[in-house]
């Protein structure tokens, strides 16, 4: 009867254990670098969606691509870049719109956390059948 009430303390102790570390990876809000190291995008909660500010470049500039010629000499920090991300059916995953200032255009998107500290963003176009993407890495 001991063995028996140990092991399911271990067991719910070892449940308690991962689902914790389920819901510390599931968590996309923090600051992420882009592969490059040129640009810095901060993700946190707008309403019920998740959005995302630039909010470093190493060579500050203006959004000079944006299609509202007069956000054209505004600096691209604190451009909201990725828009409006709720939930997918898949875990981890949001979709919303993603802001591209090297063409001023705005895609669907996609991030999906792969990994505690990893973040893929892809933009797509034709519904989802082109899509181009890259990793980002949680900053320290």
């Amino acid at each position: 009867m001991l063995k028996s009430v140990l092991n399911t303390a271990l067991l719910a102790a070892g449940l308690v254990t991962a689902s914790s570390t389920l819901s510390i990876a599931a968590d996309a809000k923090g600051d992420w670098v882009r592969p490059n190291g040129a640009s810095k995008i901060r993700i946190s909660s707008c309403g019920n969606s998740l959005c995302g500010k630039l909010i470093w470049l190493r060579e500050p500039r203006n959004d000079t691509q944006n299609p509202d010629t007069s956000k054209r000499d505004r600096s691209l920090v604190g451009v909201q870049i990725v828009q409006s991300m709720k939930p997918t059916s898949q875990e981890n995953q949001w979709k919303g719109k993603v802001y591209n200032a090297e063409d001023g255009k705005t895609y669907t998107g996609f991030i999906k956390l792969t990994s505690a500290n990893k973040l893929k963003l892809e933009g797509c176009v034709m519904g989802g059948l082109i899509c181009k993407g890259e990793t980002w890495t949680r900053a320290n």
